[in-house]
């Protein structure tokens, strides 16, 4: 079965956990449960602020690094989410789902892509 990898795009530091609603966790968590029982889940995680990492580059054969924060990057990945689904119609499912348990008053856009298996792997 193929595995699709979501990336959930946010604006950095746009988005206050405090200003969650109280219902917020809970829904979160009872999808996590739901999208595990179902097998689908294989692994998702937040990622830290852009202030602690470092984007590297390599042009004309030299290597660039770059110390965050991007102040040039409106919108950067805050997280994903490893999934195995049937086709793409499921994990964008599955992408929406996971979107309409965030507050309607937050801007949070998700990218779903097909993850291109290596041979032998």
């Amino acid at each position: 079965m193929p595995r699709y990898l979501s990336l959930v795009r946010i604006e950095e530091n746009s988005i206050d956990m405090g200003s969650a609603d109280p219902g917020f966790e809970e829904r979160m968590g009872a999808l996590f449960e739901e999208i595990t029982k179902a097998g689908v889940m294989l692994d998702t995680a937040g990622l830290k602020p852009t202030a602690e990492a470092t984007r590297i580059s390599w042009t004309d054969g030299k290597l660039s690094y770059t110390d965050g924060p991007f102040t040039e990057t409106k919108e950067v990945v805050g997280g994903y989410a490893m999934l195995q689904c049937k086709d793409m119609a499921e994990a964008v499912e599955w992408g929406k789902r996971f979107l309409e348990v965030h507050p309607e008053h937050w801007t949070v856009g998700l990218e779903v892509r097909e993850v291109e298996e290596m041979p032998g792997t």
